[in-house]
């Protein structure tokens, strides 16, 4: 499709509509899709986070955490305007779409992109779900054993949690279930302030016995894989936007759910880092001296990671409702195949107990393809398509270009300065 070239049809290009709304009536807010992005990124991070910063050294983790904080809030600003030129470009996304990242490598790069985002992403929500399960399984058997002197079992309270936790992910989409949102930000906050108060309560004593091992560069580089998973979660965002009221906002949401979490990291990862050096345990929480402060942190990171479980595994069970064609409705299938993905959940969660080297394995693989290398390449490539005359959209769904056709369109259509900040996250 070719014709003149006008200031509308350029904001279409850049995802904007000049002469259409959508989104819809009763969806989120941006500021309460804010939180659903705080509540996906934080959790595992609050407790991993200082002993990745021991392991990065204090020059290495602080460049890290910036270096990654920065990126990752750029590149959810990139798979916002992705969405919202398919929006613009593809009508029909704007109603229901239960895959919509796969949707997106389709619209840029073809049918194969879509085939292997759907795998790196089931792959990583399968995983994450895994670490958030046995992680509060684990707390949960802390505290259990603390107060009551009565050991569950790690393998026992998996089951347990996955028991309660079911009939919350049979909820349709992230719209239906806010209260968790709230409740997970409320109680990962109440968790970071007690870490904060009970390791500046450890300070004096502890930091005059600590020590910091020397650097290591086998050890930065795996420091990085916690960083990045600390502030993943990408794979979530297409969905969260599609859920809310006004789409186009969906960067404000971003870089307010970023602020937010640096708040709740960076404190307690540098007092940690700065109070226990190299005693610091597989946990901060762990750590610290109190009793009483250790056991209620833990109690809340632990309502934390199961609320945040109920926002990971939604994508995941729709995509597999997607692959079988069941309906949207609430029904008999939808109880059968949530239930059945928890079921592998529970499964692999009881194989593989500890969490740490699949966090480690997810940040430094799946995550960084989810949220650093693809929502790049999606935003080149969506953007090197599609000729618009003013007032016309696409709404076809051929593929159009060959990849390497789309390839010289990436270099010749898209800013020098656009083009090297992308080509510069996807290589570092």
């Amino acid at each position: 499709m070719t014709g003149k070239i006008t200031k509308d049809s350029i904001n279409a290009l850049d995802g904007v509509s000049p002469n259409q709304s959508y989104g819809k009536p009763h969806g989120l807010h941006w500021i309460t899709a804010a939180l659903f992005i705080v509540a996906d990124m934080a959790g595992g991070g609050v407790v991993t986070m200082p002993i990745a910063m021991l392991a990065a050294g204090s020059i290495g983790g602080t460049i890290g955490i910036a270096v990654i904080a920065v990126c990752f809030c750029y590149t959810a600003h990139l798979l916002g305007e992705n969405w919202n030129t398919m929006c613009n470009r593809w009508p029909v996304y704007r109603e229901h779409c239960r895959k919509p990242y796969p949707e997106m490598a389709y619209r840029s790069m073809g049918k194969r992109a879509r085939y292997l985002t759907s795998l790196v992403l089931n792959c990583m929500l399968y995983g994450v779900s895994m670490v958030y399960l046995s992680l509060s399984a684990k707390i949960m058997n802390n505290i259990v054993a603390g107060i009551f002197d009565f050991n569950v079992g790690n393998c026992k309270m998996i089951v347990i949690i996955a028991l309660l936790l079911l009939p919350v992910t049979l909820l349709k989409s992230p719209a239906d279930f806010q209260w968790a949102v709230v409740t997970a930000m409320v109680t990962t906050t109440l968790s970071v302030a007690l870490i904060f108060f009970g390791t500046a309560l450890d300070h004096e004593v502890c930091s005059a016995a600590r020590s910091i091992p020397e650097f290591n560069l086998g050890s930065l580089m795996l420091s990085f894989g916690t960083f990045m998973f600390g502030f993943g979660g990408h794979g979530v965002f297409p969905t969260i936007q599609h859920d809310m009221k006004q789409p186009t906002q969906f960067t404000r949401s971003s870089v307010l759910a970023f602020i937010i979490v640096l708040i709740l990291y960076l404190p307690i990862t540098y007092l940690g880092y700065a109070t226990y050096g190299d005693s610091l345990k597989n946990s901060i929480i762990n750590s610290i001296q109190d009793n009483v402060i250790q056991q209620f942190a833990n109690f809340f990171i632990a309502i934390h990671c199961i609320l945040t479980l109920t926002i990971t595994i939604n994508p995941l069970n729709q995509e597999i409702e997607h692959k079988f064609k069941l309906p949207h409705g609430f029904g008999v299938q939808r109880i059968m195949y949530r239930g059945g993905m928890m079921l592998a959940i529970v499964v692999s969660c009881l194989t593989f107990p500890e969490f740490e080297p699949i966090l480690n394995f997810i940040g430094g693989t799946a995550v960084a393809l989810t949220s650093a290398i693809m929502p790049c390449l999606f935003n080149l490539y969506l953007h090197a398509t599609g000729d618009y005359e003013a007032g016309k959209r696409e709404d076809s769904d051929d593929e159009g270009y060959g990849l390497l056709e789309l390839s010289k369109r990436v270099v010749t259509r898209t800013s020098p300065t656009k083009l090297a900040i992308n080509v510069f996250i996807i290589g570092r």
